[in-house]
């Protein structure tokens, strides 16, 4: 910038940046102070640019360039060379974790799958629903500010997601949200919540508020979710954010046309959310600051979600994206990749006065999306948003320079070569060594009194009902809520998965579900997201669904993504590989997030690695569907899939203190003829009730199917298919293995039901009783567990009843 350049720049409030002469120290001690988040490397990328330029940047474009080059934006731990060594010594290079093992599954899924829409490329994942439509779905996380403030974070987060949606091709309706948040206990003492930390108790209250109140004001249902407990999220909990959308045929493709016009609708700018994505790339600590939490109102989301529907429908634009990280930067740089831009920052309507240039840039302030209108149309554009009284913008006009050009009040702050700005950041060197932890073997022997285990257990916070937050959440609104988050005799019984019936001339419905093992990581990552793939899976089975067309979200959040941690990592994506592809269920979005730790002095509290498989299944016909309470006294009891003394990482051993190292595999193969047949069965009519085994065993699913459908219930443990020799009890009853469901048949249907299910382990290991007991009887016969189901019940609903 010339002398009189940097004259006009500060007459606006725009400030040159001295980084020419700096040296790479002092380059980092100021990327450190301007919270940029940027490296060594990329620091030295950024100086060597300018210098070619002759010039040093403003902050404004220091600031964009942070920002886009961030972790929370360019996924650059997924997108590193990893040089990976394995517990036996033997080494690898990967060349981008995501591209490896993430999009490599999907790609050669799709080499036989042709429902797939649009995947990896947009705000979310598109696969085809039926003739006329299409869905789409995504999910996010918001970790880092609802550890800072849980509402206002959590709050934010859903409205985040909404907008993935609403802005992926040219827009899907919302028609379902998720939710699955990870906390410490929520009865630790207050003594052993560090200085600087939010109890999480605190934390559980005001996330679960904050999406119930922006899901039900936007009048979107939420379904599904799941809650995890663990210690290790004290200082940085998890809160993860899914919506689905529906969209007509042929909405997905969108493109930006020189000369089109930049167009904000929605919320004004203020300085909420400033550094959001920059400062979710970064772990936490006690300095860290709640001002890059953004502020949400559901209410302006909700009406230019009405509006923006209408401009779609009437073509009355030809791309659109949300505000999210990075705001107006993120949004209008993404857009505008292909073709350049041109800004004018000063017609951004602000919430009040004050604001710098780089401040209305960067804004994360909420309830924003950005869209390319061709000039022809501006008018009835306009119209209609002032008819839903929707603030609209024209920020400035899309060029074909394939540079991003701002001004503020006619002088020029910004110019960004797009070419630099999107593809010049360094490719990650990382260097990692997997170790298989050892860890203390159980030494007890089978408790006399396996009730109590087993109350014991229905009451630990990861098993217990999760009533009081779901029951805040409108399951109910726009109508099509087919099984909701609850069923049996009360709506009280954990569901396995929600149907959402989102067409009311069409029983095509939606099956929505996750999966979730972060206990499983202590021993081996690639069991825990192979264990997660296979929950996800088996639940949207256990509700009527079919592997027939069944899409995944990965979203991966980490403690850090170096050393052990990053071990873990490539393990996990291993994992993704292998199941995605062994069970043909193909990955159409996900996100990561991957400083997850809270440092206090010399103390790093890191959360356990942890990765949510979220699955999306389209069903034919959503009267086919099956719930997971006991219907009929009388009729027959089975279990399907195999079990093995897996107990490593369980909920039983957890109650004795222990992890244990035999970690719960999974065989895809038999899993998959598996649940084929069982689908089979279901569509045919011949399933009552089916329920997945997960977290408690059989023990734990056996209780909910009994007091879900009030009806007592009797089982042979010497009956139960095993895939090796279980001496004992507890371990039969408890154990985790995956790929198994519970399975209710009507004595009629008995002849047919073997038939289809013939040649998988299923055998009928029990029979639906009179009265309201849960009879166990062990391997010598004899009986080991005799306990009211009500009273099971009143146990399980009690531990989280706050």
């Amino acid at each position: 910038m010339t002398v009189a350049d940097v004259k006009a720049l500060g007459g606006v409030g725009v400030e040159v940046i001295e980084i020419l002469k700096k040296s790479t120290p002092e380059l980092k001690k100021m990327s450190d102070g301007m919270l940029l988040s940027l490296n060594e490397e990329e620091l030295e990328t950024i100086q060597q640019h300018y210098k070619k330029l002759n010039r040093n940047p403003t902050d404004i474009e220091l600031e964009t360039i942070a920002q886009t080059w961030s972790e929370h934006c360019k996924h650059k731990t997924f997108c590193a060379q990893i040089e990976y060594e394995d517990n036996e010594g033997n080494k690898e290079t990967i060349d981008g974790l995501f591209k490896t093992y993430i999009q490599a599954a999907t790609e050669k899924i799709a080499e036989d799958c042709d429902w797939l829409v649009s995947v990896f490329k947009d705000n979310a994942g598109i696969i085809s629903f039926n003739e006329t439509h299409d869905v789409a779905f995504k999910a996010e996380t918001h970790n880092h500010p609802s550890a800072l403030e849980p509402y206002g974070g959590a709050n934010t987060g859903i409205g985040g997601v909404i907008r993935d949606v609403l802005g992926v091709g040219l827009g899907a309706k919302p028609i379902a949200n998720t939710d699955v948040f990870c906390f410490a206990p929520h009865d630790m003492k207050n003594e052993d919540v560090p200085a600087g930390i939010l109890h999480p108790k605190r934390i559980a209250k005001g996330v679960r508020a904050g999406v119930r109140d922006y899901g039900n004001r936007m009048g979107i249902p939420t379904v599904n979710g799941a809650i995890v407990f663990d210690e290790r999220y004290l200082g940085a909990p998890l809160v993860y954010c899914g919506t689905v959308g529906i969209m007509p045929k042929g909405m997905q493709d969108k493109t930006v046309t020189p000369g089109s016009l930049v167009v904000a609708i929605g919320g004004k700018t203020g300085r909420d959310g400033i550094h959001g994505a920059t400062f979710s790339s970064i772990g936490l600590d006690e300095s860290t600051s709640a001002s890059a939490v953004q502020i949400g109102n559901p209410i302006e989301e909700k009406k230019f979600t009405d509006v923006m529907l209408k401009l779609r429908d009437l073509g009355l634009y030809e791309s659109v994206t949300d505000c999210g990280a990075g705001g107006f930067s993120s949004a209008v740089g993404e857009m505008g990749e292909e073709t350049g831009a041109e800004v004018h920052l000063e017609k951004a309507p602000l919430k009040y006065k004050g604001l710098k240039p780089w401040e209305i840039w960067l804004s994360e302030a909420q309830e924003r999306m950005v869209f390319s209108v061709p000039e022809k149309n501006k008018k009835k554009f306009f119209e209609l948003c002032a008819e839903e009284d929707v603030g609209a913008t024209v920020l400035g006009t899309y060029t074909d320079s394939g540079k991003l050009v701002m001004f503020y009040e006619d002088v020029k702050v910004a110019e960004l070569e797009m070419d630099f700005l999107h593809n010049a950041v360094p490719k990650m060197k990382k260097t990692t060594k997997w170790s298989l932890p050892k860890h203390k073997e159980p030494d007890f022997v089978c408790p006399k009194n396996l009730g109590a285990e087993l109350k014991t257990l229905l009451a630990m916070p990861n098993i217990a009902s999760k009533e009081t937050t779901v029951r805040q959440y409108d399951h109910e609104v726009q109508g099509g809520s087919v099984l909701k988050p609850f069923v049996g005799v009360n709506n009280d019984g954990p569901g396995d998965a929600s149907i959402v019936r989102p067409l009311f001339d069409s029983y095509n419905g939606v099956v929505i579900a996750n999966g979730i093992n972060p206990k499983y990581s202590d021993i081996d990552a690639y069991w825990m997201a192979a264990s997660a793939i296979d929950e996800a899976v088996r639940n949207v089975i256990a509700v009527g669904g079919t592997l027939e067309k069944i899409a995944l979200l990965d979203n991966f959040s980490w403690p850090s993504p170096h050393g052990a941690s990053l071990a873990a990592l490539v393990r996990a994506c291993k994992a993704c590989y292998d199941f995605a592809t062994e069970f043909g269920t193909p990955f159409i979005s996900g996100k990561d997030s991957l400083h997850n730790e809270f440092k206090i002095g010399n103390r790093i509290i890191a959360i356990p690695p942890t990765l949510l498989i979220s699955a999306l299944g389209v069903m034919k016909d959503v009267r086919k569907r099956v719930s997971m309470d006991l219907k009929k006294e009388g009729n027959l009891f089975y279990l399907a899939g195999e079990t093995f003394e897996e107990l490593g990482g369980s909920h039983y051993f957890a109650s004795k203190k222990f992890i244990g190292n035999k970690v719960p595999k999974v065989n895809a193969e038999k899993a998959k003829k598996l649940y084929n047949a069982i689908s089979k069965a279901a569509n045919a009519g011949l399933v009552e009730s089916m329920h997945d085994c997960s977290e408690g065993g059989i023990g734990v699913a056996a209780a909910e199917m009994a007091f879900a459908g009030e009806i007592g219930l009797e089982l042979k443990l010497e009956k139960i298919p095993c895939g090796e020799k279980i001496g004992r009890n507890d371990f039969l009853l408890f154990s985790e293995s995956n790929s198994r469901l519970l399975i209710e048949v009507a004595p009629a249907n008995r002849e047919k039901f073997e038939k289809i299910i013939n040649g998988n382990a299923v055998a009928q290991i029990g029979i639906a009783t009179a009265g309201q007991d849960l009879v166990v009887n062990g391997l010598d016969g004899k009986e080991i567990i005799n306990e009211n189901v009500l009273e099971l019940k009143k146990v399980w609903k009690k531990t989280l009843n706050w």
